[in-house]
């Protein structure tokens, strides 16, 4: 469960996130918003990226508001980027492998399950051997997310996972992503550009609008939301959303 209170953040005299309160505790949960509402401001927050100005965040009932990035990473947090940060000349094996040197398993052999295991849950078996420069668009979102899975988290944030992605690839996706709570037991907050992969995959949603909260709530009623539409310029009337 995601807390927080009283949030602002500003950089001179911008204020991407300002007095922003909520509390998400579904297991998947959306956020959108126009380009510039403050999304990324927000995961940067949560990633200990960025100190805000004042407010706090609690993950689980634990304060993480001025916990060091890396230290939030052992109390569960992992995230993706828009910008992959998959290692060209290593493996797809070798880059998840690289974020399990990092975290804490009982035995070598435990470590080694929770490679593969986080690689076949995201389809990937089949590249194992792969150089990450010979991936495609999807196989690296997907190595990402799998990256993610490593070390017990508890909080799953995901950064624009479906870009670029194809009609099919995303159907794929949106498996990957439903299947996070039941596979690591960890909450997902999912940001994407994309409403229909929002609709399928979040159980509730909340929208940003230049640092404020618009809306929060089930993902279909947000999504036809009269305000939430006019902020997007669209009609997201025949949207089906995850149960």
């Amino acid at each position: 469960m995601i807390e927080i209170h009283d949030l602002c953040v500003q950089f001179g005299g911008v204020k991407p996130i300002d007095g922003l309160s909520v509390t998400l505790n579904r297991p998947i949960v959306g956020l959108i918003g126009p380009n510039g509402a403050g999304k990324t401001t927000l995961l940067n927050v949560l990633s200990g990226f960025v100190t805000p100005k004042r407010g706090w965040v609690k993950l689980n009932g634990e304060v993480i508001t001025g916990v060091p990035a890396h230290q939030r990473a052992d109390l569960g947090l992992r995230r993706t980027f828009q910008t992959d940060q998959i290692a060209e000349d290593l493996t797809l094996l070798e880059n998840v492998q690289a974020i399990a040197d990092h975290a804490i398993f009982d035995s070598r052999d435990a470590m080694k399950k929770a490679v593969m295991g986080a690689i076949d849950f995201v389809g990937l078996s089949p590249r194992l051997n792969r150089k990450g420069s010979d991936l495609s668009t999807e196989e690296r979102h997907l190595a990402e997310i799998a990256k993610a899975l490593i070390g017990n988290p508890k909080l799953v944030m995901l950064d624009e996972p479906g870009a670029g992605m194809s009609e099919t690839e995303s159907e794929h996706l949106q498996k990957v992503i439903k299947g996070i709570p039941g596979y690591a037991k960890a909450q997902v907050f999912l940001i994407d550009h994309d409403v229909d992969l929002i609709s399928a995959c979040c159980h509730e949603t909340m929208v940003l609008d230049f640092g404020k909260l618009l809306a929060l709530g089930p993902t279909l009623e947000v999504l036809k939301n009269p305000e939430v539409q006019q902020a997007y310029l669209g009609n997201f009337d025949d949207l089906e959303v995850a149960a």
